[in-house]
């Protein structure tokens, strides 16, 4: 069976609730890895989820999800460390995260957690995320990057709190340039673009991605859609009109949506083909929107259909 590695972080998000009428955290599953996998399983695709979890119950929890999930586990390892929180806090829709725990749960996990065959195997290899901002787990990633014969896609998920200053981002645009000389499909978000090359647009940034290497572009836009840039063309795609409450994991449950189809249908082999399954990822990306959390509201392809009938 065709099957999809994940590799990155996994944790808690804390989400602004009430209890009683008193402000309240609320506990999510999350790290957009995972989103990405549990995206993949919940579209009906076969994936394994690579990373570190901590020792405490908080990463229970978060192993019994992915088991509940239909993720795979034979690459998630345990490490001593309590489980990295990270608290959103929101501007309409959009969260943004700081995060609590150091050295963070989900950055040990490193080359030792591979199994070869595995990742050699696997039809489609994701990496990305804050998680290769710790080198145990970015070495990791580059030595599955190496071993793998599939597909390679790869997001790069800036999270700016985590870039403190000018040589972090530099840093960190490195290990992008790295990773996307060899992708098959590198997927971003518009903000994601201007932080890494300086506030440049989609379409910039996927032109200076397509010099590195990078086969296909995706650029999500939030409610105006996407730019789809693969063969030498660029496309817009328009997002569907949803009421959304809530938009952690929209973007992970894009790539995820991508992923299924690229187990299901294979590699395009230009933009419009590219068009139609990124049209599909966000009709996904819409449905979960509407609901708050990010993991905990990956849809099936059943509901998908149903909602935009």
């Amino acid at each position: 069976m065709r099957y999809a590695v994940v590799l990155g972080e996994a944790l808690i998000d804390l989400l602004d609730g009430e209890c009683d009428g008193a402000p309240v955290y609320r506990q999510v599953i999350g790290g957009a890895p995972l989103n990405v996998a549990v995206g993949v399983a919940r579209l009906g695709g076969s994936v394994e989820f690579a990373g570190s979890l901590g020792d405490d119950a908080l990463a229970e929890r978060i192993r019994a999800f992915l088991r509940t999930a239909g993720v795979g586990d034979r690459a998630l390892t345990t490490v001593a460390a309590p489980t990295t929180l990270a608290v959103a806090t929101f501007t309409g829709a959009e969260p943004d995260f700081r995060f609590y725990g150091e050295p963070p749960s989900y950055g040990q996990f490193d080359a030792a957690g591979l199994d070869d065959g595995l990742i050699s195997d696997a039809a489609v290899l994701y990496c990305g995320s804050i998680a290769l901002l710790c080198e145990p787990t970015l070495a990791a990633a580059r030595q599955a990057w190496a071993g793998t014969t599939g597909l390679r896609v790869f997001d790069p998920n800036v999270r700016p709190r985590l870039l403190p200053d000018r040589a972090a981002l530099t840093a960190y645009r490195d290990v992008v340039a790295g990773f996307a000389a060899t992708a098959d499909l590198v997927k971003l978000s518009a903000a994601d673009a201007e932080v890494l090359y300086d506030g440049a647009d989609p379409g910039v940034a996927a032109a200076l991605l397509h010099d590195l290497g990078a086969g296909a572009v995706v650029v999500t836009r939030g409610a105006a859609g996407a730019l789809v840039s693969a063969g030498g063309e660029a496309l817009l795609i328009d997002a569907p009109k949803v009421a959304a409450v809530d938009a952690t994991g929209a973007g992970d449950s894009v790539m995820g949506a991508l992923i299924a189809e690229l187990l299901d249908t294979g590699l395009p082999t230009d933009a419009v083909g590219w068009a139609q399954q990124v049209g599909f990822a966000l009709r996904v990306a819409g449905l979960v929107c509407e609901s708050p959390g990010g993991a905990v509201s990956m849809p099936t392809r059943a509901a998908v259909a149903e909602r935009f009938a």
